[in-house]
C-alpha cells in the first residue's frame, strides 16, 4: 500500500456498538468495512500468529502492537489485491484499531483518518446486558464472563481512549450508543456522508 487511504475509525468501549454499525455501513455502496476483531476471530488458532493472539484474548488482554499492525496490513492488502476493497471510490471503516497510542502511530503511514465516530454509552449496565446477549448469540464464551468484561473496560479506559486525544478534535464527532442500530445510523451517517461525498462524489 503506498498510499494513505481515507478512512473513518468507529470508536467506543467494548459493548457500544462499533462492530454492528460497521457491519451495516459494510453494506452501504461507498463505505469498505474492516474489523480488526473479525480479522483476529478468522485466525488459526493452531499457527504462531493464532496462539499469540489467543494467549492474550482469552485474559481479555491486548495483541502485541507490531504482531496487531502486521496482521491488519497483511489483511487490508489482500482485500485492496483482490478488488474487494476500492480505496479510490470507498471510504474504509475501521473498528477495533487502533486500539492504543502506539497502534495509531504506526498506522499514520497508512491510514489518512478523515473522520473518528465515537459512540458513547454512559450506561455501563446497559453495555454488559449488550455483551452477555452477543456471548450468547455468537457462541463467544469470553463475553459472557463479567471480570472478563470489566477487564476489558479497564483496558480500554487506560490503553485505548487516550487515542482519542492524538487525533484533533474536530474530527471526533459523539453519537450517543443507546438506542436501536438504525437510530445509531442515523447519527452516525450524519458525520460520516459529508465526509464520503467530499472525497469521492458521486463516484461511490
Amino acid at each position: 500500500m503506498a498510499d494513505r487511504v481515507p478512512t473513518a475509525l468507529l470508536f467506543g468501549a467494548p459493548g457500544a456498538g462499533k462492530g454492528t454499525q460497521g457491519k451495516i455501513l459494510g453494506q452501504i455502496p461507498g463505505f469498505y468495512h474492516l474489523s480488526c476483531g473479525e480479522v483476529f476471530r478468522t485466525l488459526d488458532i493452531h499457527s504462531p500468529l493464532g496462539r499469540t493472539f489467543y494467549e492474550y484474548s482469552s485474559k481479555g488482554e491486548l495483541v502485541p502492537d507490531d504482531v496487531t499492525v502486521a496482521m491488519w496490513k497483511e489483511n487490508l492488502h489482500a482485500q485492496i489485491t483482490l478488488s474487494y476493497y476500492r480505496p479510490h471510490s470507498e471510504l474504509l471503516v475501521l473498528d477495533g484499531i487502533p486500539r492504543n497510542v502506539r497502534q495509531a502511530k504506526l498506522l499514520r503511514d497508512h491510514i489518512d483518518v478523515k473522520c473518528i465516530v465515537h459512540l458513547v454509552c454512559r450506561d455501563m449496565n446497559a453495555m454488559l446486558h449488550r455483551l452477555r446477549k452477543r456471548a450468547l448469540r455468537e457462541n463467544r464464551a469470553d463475553d459472557a464472563r463479567e471480570d472478563v468484561i470489566r477487564r476489558r473496560w479497564e483496558v480500554y479506559e487506560k490503553e485505548t481512549r487516550p487515542v482519542l486525544d492524538s487525533y484533533p478534535s474536530d474530527i471526533i464527532h459523539e453519537v450517543d450508543a443507546i438506542g436501536t442500530p438504525v437510530q445509531v445510523l442515523v447519527h452516525t451517517l450524519e458525520a460520516l456522508a459529508p465526509i464520503h461525498d467530499q472525497l469521492f462524489g458521486q463516484e461511490g
